[in-house]
């Protein structure tokens, strides 16, 4: 959308009349002052400014494109409105929404939705296992899915996973799907305010009151308070006898604040109200101007039902369907490492383990997978990383690799890929975050290893598809492919140190989104699990404005100036287990914490919180290092077959205990049938010293 001004004009406008072919000149400033033309004429420097100002007439200062806004005619538009081209090259209109409406051009906005791939994907997904799922057919009354929305748990919940939106879904009490609704209407600028009180009306905490006795009719289900548009005409149409038609006229002149139209229809208002109902003029008055106040921001009900739906449905997936809900999501955010971070933290937050890609088993997508039971841990859900979603490495090369896994079967080696997959599709980068991110693990060679053998591998790959396409093979070719799939191969080349835990976790991080091999904090997990600090995903259930404490590991420290007095400050992110955080730290806190502010260095913040629409922010005031916990010791374990133990077994465990006290806690697990266990632990007097007399004696239970 340009504007185009078609106003006064500093040299004036020159054209051709039409009808009589005479050029015709529109007198412009210059013509209408003397004195500036003759120093136009006479004086280099002003003659120099015109020349640029003239240049610079009509110039717009940018150009704004509508997302989603689409004109309609049903001719050419270039007959009824000015066009031009946007950055992109696409057709633009250069009037703006209003001008299009007056000129009797239609102007749709036509939303495109990432969710509603998101939830095509999850159902293509749960039909692997229950053909007969129809997600426009689930019901409107399923519990775990309020639940889920009262307990606000809320992320990748279309429209209610802000945090905001968070504090309100567990402050609502949700039962039905029309309280979505009021949710998505009630939560923007200006109706927001709203809120506690609709709270409390609806919880039965505050009396509900109506201006005029006839409105119960009209706003009852939201308590006696105005918050779809439909109501505003409704209560025209009640109170002051308005047809539909008309009511739709009063809410645009109130919408767009049309002093001339207000005016007219207030009128028609008092009049109608005094005959129908009998409301004296003050009374009308009143009401029409709070049906003004509402019409302002009152929200279209019609759109705000149809994006409750889609909430629901997104929250219906994952009270229901978590495992497909999660894998969908972050397969449509696989360019977004940022944002995939945050789905892994909520993923482990809800039971479901994210395993690391694969180049073997991993799909070109995040999928689901299901983790087999290992020794005391049961069988668990889980979901596999999708190779396009590893950074710098490509949709169109992962494609590639697994049509030809599809083809050739598992890769054996990373010698195998090399040769297999065309090297025209993936490149030496690519192939290197592979290996970085853990992909070809099943080979049992450290990264580093593989890491320095990779340009021998791709030399020699190269080698011999130039051989092959010159007829050449080679004598033990066929000797040289026969080894079975799933067979490591050994290393080739010259032995290099392993890569330490520090820069295996970056490597993982920078390409993944997060931590597979471990988490540079996993030392500090006791101390940031016991209660002291906030974790950083539960900062949008703070109060804003309140002191909090935070943990966790500085994963980016920046340090400035202030542009006034050139004071240093700081802007530093801190990760923990959670999430990650942006905090101020200005000048004078800085002066005191400026040697903690370490990259990598594990420290606790506190400071003053403050709730914002893009996220939470925190200004920090102290800048603790945090110190690393004693080591937890795992306690004994001694298992007992629940078919043969006798009471003479556990009474001799007792004894033992009882012989060679020590420090060293003790756990009874009873095995029954299925491999179903049952763990006790005892009190903390039955402690024992591992000496080998202690072992030797309890043999038969380790």
């Amino acid at each position: 959308m340009i504007p185009t001004e078609l106003g006064i004009t500093l040299a004036g406008i020159d054209k051709v009349n039409k009808d009589t072919g005479e050029k015709e000149h529109t007198p412009g400033a210059i013509d209408k002052n003397p004195e500036l033309k003759k120093a136009v004429e006479t004086e280099p420097a002003t003659a120099a400014l015109w020349e640029i100002a003239t240049k610079l007439e009509g110039l717009t200062r940018g150009v704004g494109v509508h997302a989603a806004g689409v004109v309609i005619s049903d001719r050419d538009l270039s007959e009824f409105i000015p066009l031009t081209r946007a950055n992109d090259g696409s057709i633009i209109s250069q009037y703006g929404m209003n001008p299009l409406t007056e000129v009797g051009m239609l102007k749709c906005d036509f939303l495109g939705l990432k969710t509603l791939t998101v939830i095509t994907d999850a159902v293509a997904l749960i039909h692997q296992h229950t053909p007969g799922f129809d997600i426009d057919r689930i019901p409107l009354d399923n519990q775990p899915t309020f639940d889920l929305l009262n307990r606000g748990e809320t992320i990748a919940v279309f429209q209610l996973e802000s945090g905001g939106m968070v504090g309100v879904c567990k402050q609502f009490d949700i039962h039905d799907i029309e309280d979505i609704n009021a949710i998505l209407a009630l939560y923007r600028p200006g109706p927001m305010d709203l809120i506690p009180d609709y709270i409390k009306r609806k919880k039965g905490l505050q009396k509900i009151k109506y201006a005029h006795p006839l409105l119960a009719e009209v706003c009852s289900e939201t308590y006696g308070i105005f918050i779809y548009q439909e109501q505003v005409m409704r209560a025209a149409q009640v109170l002051a006898g308005y047809t539909l038609g008309g009511a739709d006229l009063l809410r645009r002149a109130m919408g767009k604040k049309d002093k001339e139209k207000m005016a007219k229809e207030r009128e028609k208002f008092v009049d109608g109200a005094a005959k129908l109902h009998d409301i004296n003029p003050d009374t009308a008055n009143e009401i029409f101007d709070l049906l003004d106040k509402f019409a302002g921001y009152g929200f279209n009900r019609s759109h705000s039902a149809a994006y409750a739906w889609i909430s629901y449905q997104t929250a219906f997936l994952k009270a229901n369907y978590p495992v497909e809900f999660m894998s969908a999501v972050m397969s449509n955010e696989v360019s977004n490492t940022e944002k995939i971070s945050i789905f892994v933290a909520e993923c482990a937050r809800m039971g479901m383990k994210i395993l690391a890609p694969d180049i073997n088993e991993s799909g070109q997508k995040f999928e689901p997978a299901s983790i087999p039971a290992s020794g005391d841990a049961p069988a668990a859900p889980g979901i596999r990383y999708g190779l396009a979603a590893i950074k710098n490495v490509g949709e169109g090369a992962m494609i590639a690799a697994i049509a030809e896994r599809e083809r050739g079967g598992k890769f054996k080696s990373l010698d195998d890929f090399c040769s297999r997959v065309d090297s025209r599709k993936i490149n030496k980068k690519a192939i290197e975050c592979l290996v970085k991110c853990g992909a070809f693990d099943f080979t049992g060679i450290e990264r580093a290893q593989l890491h320095s053998e990779i340009e021998v591998a791709m030399a020699a790959a190269a080698s011999a598809h130039r051989d092959k396409a010159q007829g050449q093979d080679s004598l033990f070719g066929d000797m040289m492919s026969m080894s079975k799939p799933g067979v490591s191969h050994a290393s080739s080349g010259p032995a290099v140190p392993p890569w330490g835990l520090a820069e295996k976790l970056g490597y993982e991080k920078e390409l993944l989104g997060f931590y597979v091999t471990g988490h540079p904090l996993d030392e500090y997990r006791p101390l940031l699990d016991s209660g002291r600090f906030v974790p950083i995903g539960q900062l949008g259930e703070q109060e804003t404005k309140s002191i909090v404490s935070i943990a966790g590991a500085l994963i980016s420290v920046e340090k400035r100036f202030t542009k006034k007095d050139s004071k240093p400050f700081a802007i530093v992110v801190l990760e923990d287990f959670t999430g990650q955080l942006e905090i101020m730290i200005w000048s004078e806190a800085y002066v005191k914490v400026q040697s903690q502010l370490v990259q990598g260095a594990a420290v606790s913040i506190t400071g003053r919180l403050d709730l914002r629409e893009e996220g939470p922010r925190v200004t920090a005031d102290e800048v603790k290092p945090l110190k690393k916990p004693a080591p937890v010791e795992k306690p004994l374990v001694l298992t007992f077959d629940r078919a043969k133990a006798t009471e003479a077994d556990v009474l001799a465990v007792r004894d033992i205990i009882r012989d060679i006290p020590g420090r060293r806690r003790i756990e009874l697990c009873f095995i029954g049938e299925d491999d179903q266990r049952v763990r006790l632990l005892p009190g903390e007097e039955f402690r024992i010293a591992l000496t080998p007399d202690a072992e030797a004696r309890l043999g038969p239970w380790l």
